[in-house]
This record gives structure tokens, C-alpha cells and sequence, in this order.
């Protein structure tokens, strides 16, 4: 990765938490393909890092992210087509890939302005919070492009197809209010207060029994591609996992002693 690439994102573990930050304020901390492949890489880091509980994607000063860095679109715009989506698939979506590999929670805590390849960002997140002056707009339409990194994939299964369009088709902003009323976002918090909700709130999931929170992430989302019966199916074999984990026994053990259980599995 390019030493640019590496100071254009801001990598850090505390308390179980990682945070990937976003650092070009001076560009609306958009981002290129050399700042994507360090983001990914930073994302296998996160996967396999026993001292990493919860992922948060976010933003410096007062933008989250403006999406695809516009001053390198007319390169791309000389592409052939075929260059185009060989660059597309390997560089742009292979975060949304990345982000879908991983079972730890993923929270995108939208500090501000968020648009288009920037928002899709968000919606690849498993929780969306956000700071009470921030807003978001989907603007592919207005630039004569398509969501090229998912947005037209996570959008209608957060907010529903018709409010989905919408927002695709006007390109308009959403404040924060109509966002948490959409179910776009999962909270609001205020923007003097904004860090510190974000980190009491992801500190709160890695506090939590991690096989518990990882196994809940992969049941919910492997629910929405299957049947009831092979659900329950599935739920039984990991339950039984679950029930012999030295997390429960802590659990129970701090239940008993009223106390605040102490996690350590993985």
C-alpha cells in the first residue's frame, strides 16, 4: 500500500474497538483505489485480530465521506467498458466484499456529509449512527452514473424499494430526523456529544460475550436467505456451541455472584 494511502486512513484499537477513519477533509474525505485495497487490508487485520470486538467505520471534521474521489473520474471516464468493470470489481467492490466476509459487528458512524459511493459505504455497515447535523444523499442520477459499490443492493433492504428510488432518482438530501424515521440510521445522537455516544455505544458490544454477538450477526443475516425449518436447523448446531463456550459459563457464573461478567472468548 502507498505510505499516502496509509495516512489517508487513520487505523486504531482501544477497548475492543476498531475505527478506521477516513482523513482527507480537505477532499471531503472521498477516497481512491490506493486508499480502498489499505482499507481492505486493514479489514483482514480486523478479522482475525483477537483484540478487535466491533469494527466503526467514520470521518474526520464534518464529513463522512463524499464517495469516489470525482478529480479521478475523467481517467476512469477514458476507460474501455471493459476496463472500467475490471477496475470497478477489483478495486471499489472489493470492500463490499471484505465488509460482507466479516461475522464481527461493523457500525458506520456518519459524522456528517454523506454521499453517494460515501453513503453506500454506510449501508454496507451492520448499524448506522449518526451526529444530528449530518445528512446523506444517493446522487448517482444527478451525475449520470449507477451505484457502482452496493448502494442499489443495501438501500431497498434497509428503507424499502419505493423510498429507495426516491432518494436515487431526486438525488436529494436527507436530514438526520427523516434518516432515523426511515430506518435508514439506527440512531441520532447530538452532534456536541457525537464521539463519545459512538464509543460508549461500541464499547458496549465489545463488552458482550463475542461468540454470542458474532454467531447472532451470522444467524440474522443468513435468515434472510433461507427458510424457517433450515434456520431453526441451523440455530440448533450453534446453540449447542454456544452452551459449552467458556462466555456462558462466565455469564452465569457472574449472574450468580451479581457481578459484571469478564469475556474473553473469541
Amino acid at each position: 500500500m502507498s505510505e499516502e494511502a496509509q495516512n489517508e486512513l487513520v487505523f486504531d484499537v482501544k477497548n475492543g474497538v476498531a475505527t478506521i477513519t477516513i482523513n482527507r477533509p480537505e477532499k471531503r474525505n472521498s477516497f481512491h483505489d490506493d486508499m480502498v485495497r489499505q482499507w481492505v487490508a486493514w479489514l483482514d487485520e480486523c478479522k482475525t485480530r483477537d483484540d478487535v470486538k466491533v469494527i466503526v467505520f467514520t470521518g474526520t471534521e464534518n464529513s463522512f465521506s463524499a464517495g469516489g474521489d470525482t478529480s479521478r473520474f475523467k481517467d476512469k471516464a477514458e476507460q474501455t467498458p471493459l476496463q472500467a468493470k475490471e477496475g470497478m470489481t477489483r478495486n471499489t467492490q472489493s470492500l463490499a466484499r471484505k465488509v460482507a466476509e466479516i461475522d464481527k459487528p461493523i457500525i458506520a458512524a456518519i459524522n456528517g456529509m454523506a454521499v453517494g459511493g460515501g453513503l453506500d459505504v454506510a449501508l454496507m455497515c451492520d448499524v448506522r449512527l449518526m451526529t444530528a447535523s449530518a445528512r446523506v444523499a444517493e446522487t448517482y442520477a444527478k451525475m449520470g452514473l449507477i451505484p457502482g459499490v452496493g448502494g442499489a443492493w443495501f438501500l431497498p433492504r434497509i428503507i424499502g424499494t419505493s423510498a429507495a428510488l426516491d432518494m436515487f432518482w431526486t438525488s436529494r438530501w436527507v436530514e438526520a430526523d427523516e434518516a432515523l424515521s426511515l430506518g435508514l440510521v439506527n440512531r441520532v445522537f447530538p452532534d456536541e456529544s457525537f464521539r463519545d455516544d459512538v464509543t460508549a455505544y461500541a464499547e458496549q458490544i465489545a463488552a458482550a460475550a463475542p461468540m454470542s454477538v458474532r454467531m447472532i450477526k451470522r444467524m440474522v443475516l443468513q435468515s434472510l436467505n433461507t427458510d424457517l425449518h433450515s434456520h431453526l436447523d441451523t440455530l440448533s448446531s450453534h446453540i449447542a456451541l454456544v452452551r459449552t463456550s467458556d462466555d456462558h459459563k462466565e455469564a452465569v457464573a457472574a449472574f450468580k455472584e451479581k457481578r459484571k461478567p469478564v469475556f474473553r472468548g473469541q
